[in-house]
């Protein structure tokens, strides 16, 4: 199938990372709404599962491959499934993360790592799995989902903002190692995301609402489907001119 406007990922195959639920289910969801096929990662192998079968349901092409990412055979696995499914891997979404959110000095050595581990490395193995396809193929759309409390310096987020930097560092470096093998690296950087997770997370602490919210001047938290039509509209052939870009959805919190 050729690409469309209205499918404007036809024909490409596509991996989603920490797609159980959440923002990277949703996102998944778009790019299969968009035309693509699709390899979902995820640690949580019930949830994932879950996910495959209800997209299967609504008449996607979908396999998933459970395990810890931030693992470099879990990460290499997910990409051999997408060549093994579809012969390729056009797009790679490094949606896999979840920090521990807490002030700095009740961090452990374990929640550090655990947060580096899940947002920075999980990234990174991915993107070493995947770029040898995408070079050969000549052509690939890497897009990471990054955060603009990075920018923002977000209450409780140190450790978070660390293993998130890293993410827009490396993929500024990679924009411009692999542009003229047709790949672009954009980060797309949400403020507070609408999610199950940060209503947990508020639920637990009434005066995370204000900490979290209350900087946006927009006076909510973006919802789940605009990130992912964002993501997938940078994912997308149209976007070949942008990369190295960290790109934030934030509703004004900042601006640079």
């Amino acid at each position: 199938m050729k690409a469309t406007a209205a499918k404007p990922h036809a024909g490409r195959a596509a991996i989603v990372t920490g797609a159980a639920r959440g923002i990277g289910l949703v996102i998944a969801e778009r790019l299969a709404a968009d035309g693509a096929q699709l390899v979902l990662g995820d640690a949580d192998a019930a949830g994932l599962e879950r996910s495959v079968q209800a997209l299967r349901a609504a008449g996607t092409r979908v396999v998933g491959v459970a395990g810890d990412l931030s693992q470099e055979a879990v990460a290499q696995a997910t990409v051999d499934a997408a060549l093994r499914e579809f012969g390729r891997l056009d797009i790679l979404v490094n949606n896999a993360g979840g920090g521990v959110i807490l002030p700095f000095l009740e961090q452990t050595p374990e929640t550090l790592r655990r947060t580096i581990d899940r947002n920075l490395w999980t990234a990174i193995w991915s993107c070493r799995a995947a770029l040898p396809v995408m070079k050969k193929q000549r052509y690939g759309r890497i897009v990471n989902l990054g955060a603009d409390s990075v920018y923002s310096g977000l209450h409780a987020h140190a450790a978070y903002n660390a293993a998130k930097g890293g993410v827009h560092a490396m993929c500024s470096a990679l924009a411009r190692e692999f542009g003229r093998d047709g790949i672009t690296v954009n980060s797309v950087a949400p403020c507070a995301v609408n999610t199950p997770q940060l209503a947990e997370l508020i639920a637990g602490d009434a005066t995370l609402h204000d900490k979290f919210l209350g900087v946006i001047p927009l006076g909510r938290a973006a919802e789940m489907d605009e990130v992912a039509g964002f993501v997938s509209y940078v994912a997308s052939e149209e976007a070949g001119f942008i990369t190295g870009q960290v790109l934030s959805i934030n509703g004004a919190t900042t601006t640079r």
